[in-house]
């Protein structure tokens, strides 16, 4: 079979076999716990690239993408771009990111998530903090603010995602709602809210109010952290 990026014909004698066995030694030790960055890549890359020194590779990412979170979070295109990756590789990663997301939604369905709150922007964040472009995430709970539905309404522009009341407020009535929580991503890092931001939220809970809906929340979220409107009085 033809071989690929990922996986070129080995050397007679590799030399990274030994190294490679002590890092999973060492993470079976401590579970990762002060493991640099670059080696908890390499032992992610080699199950995508059991034939090849990964470490140059796992630095050459680091230094592209700067951070572990932004390798992990790095487009699908991008990271294949990189030299000496391949589709398997990247693939990998993004696989890490998603359980990465999974494990965090996990831990806010079935709660009261204004009791978990730390637990909710923690996933929110992981889902959204990387995203390239904005995306506007509508949380609904029923009257014990239990998660009932998490879904992505729109997908906008680096720096603009529309929000459309009626559409809002209909998929609200069809879930059977009683209170929600608007979350959205600032791709520039920044999570300060936009006058943009505070005028489409005041519309919404305007709307809501209506028909017996409490909006909870909006959240903001930036690389660099997050901006809740109800801790900042603008709800």
């Amino acid at each position: 079979m033809p071989r690929t990026p990922d996986d070129p014909a080995p050397t007679k004698r590799p030399h990274y076999h030994g190294h490679r066995q002590r890092l999973r030694e060492r993470f079976v030790a401590t579970g990762g716990d002060g493991m640099p960055d670059y080696e908890l890549l390499e032992l992610l890359l080699a199950q995508a690239i059991p034939r090849r020194d990964v470490k140059p590779l796992a630095k050459e990412l680091l230094e592209q993408f700067g951070s572990f979170a932004g390798v992990i979070t790095a487009d699908l295109d991008r990271l294949s771009d990189v030299k000496g990756m391949g589709e398997s590789s990247a693939t990998a990663l993004k696989v890490v990111q998603a359980a990465a997301v999974r494990l965090l939604q996990q831990q806010v369905v079935g709660r009261d998530v204004i009791d978990s709150w730390d637990r909710l922007v923690d996933y929110c964040t992981a889902a959204m903090a990387h995203e390239p472009i904005e995306q506007l995430r509508l949380l609904f709970l029923d009257r014990k603010n239990v998660l009932i539905a998490d879904e992505v309404q729109q997908q906008g522009t680096v720096d603009h995602t529309p929000l459309y009341t009626r559409e809002v407020v209909k998929r609200a009535l069809e879930l059977g709602a009683t209170a929600l929580i608007i979350v959205h991503n600032h791709p520039s890092g920044d999570a300060t809210p936009s006058q943009g931001d505070i005028r489409m939220t005041q519309e919404l809970r305007e709307a809501l109010e209506k028909i017996g809906i409490v909006l909870h929340d909006h959240l903001v979220i930036g690389r660099h952290g997050h901006e809740s409107f109800r801790a900042k009085g603008l709800l």
